[in-house]
């Protein structure tokens, strides 16, 4: 799908559209992405690491854009939009990084575009890849704030749907200690991933 020189020239576009600290993040997310998919992945066709690096390249390109815009811009394309994100327009970053991957990067493989519009989310029966953002963009090594995160980031190299899961729960503790709005998506991808 991806050869080096184009991986490469990927990572130049998606970095005119951000700021350093942006990237910096984007780029952990992309090299954590490649080392589970090395772990996790092994078995599969030899261009699914490169895929998986490219979904991380990805996840945020939406992500600097206001939230008031993401809204606007989800009506206008006819993305749907959930009450929660109504209230929580930054959600809506995954789902419109997912339309831009397509429209302006040229991505047409439907695993990367799901792995970049359920990154903060999560949702039930997640592909591998679509695991690996999720978890990548959680753990990558500039992340220091969340609960649990050594133990988490273990946990991403040896059971990957108990991490999975893991995450789901400490996201639904944390919005619901600080009386914040649960996402749908997030609390079914935590009963989906209890079982």
């Amino acid at each position: 799908m991806f050869n080096e020189n184009e991986l490469k020239e990927l990572e130049t576009k998606v970095r005119q559209g951000m700021n350093e600290n942006r990237f910096r993040h984007t780029l952990g997310v992309m090299y954590t992405a490649a080392a589970l998919a090395m772990k996790h992945g092994a078995k599969l066709s030899g261009d699914f690491i490169t895929r998986t690096m490219v979904a991380g390249l990805l996840h945020d390109n939406a992500k600097l854009t206001e939230d008031s815009k993401l809204l606007d811009f989800c009506y206008e394309k006819n993305i749907p939009v959930s009450d929660c994100e109504k209230e929580n327009a930054f959600l809506l970053h995954g789902k419109v990084g997912a339309y831009f991957a397509k429209e302006e990067y040229g991505i047409d493989d439907e695993d990367i575009l799901n792995s970049i519009t359920w990154h903060t989310t999560g949702r039930p029966d997640m592909s591998l890849m679509e695991k690996i953002i999720f978890v990548a963009d959680y753990i990558e090594p500039r992340r220091y704030k969340q609960k649990n995160l050594e133990y988490i980031r273990e946990l991403a190299f040896t059971d990957l749907d108990a991490c999975v899961y893991k995450i789901a729960m400490d996201t639904v503790d944390f919005l619901k200690e600080n009386n914040r709005t649960l996402d749908e998506m997030t609390v079914l991808t935590q009963e989906f991933y209890k079982r």
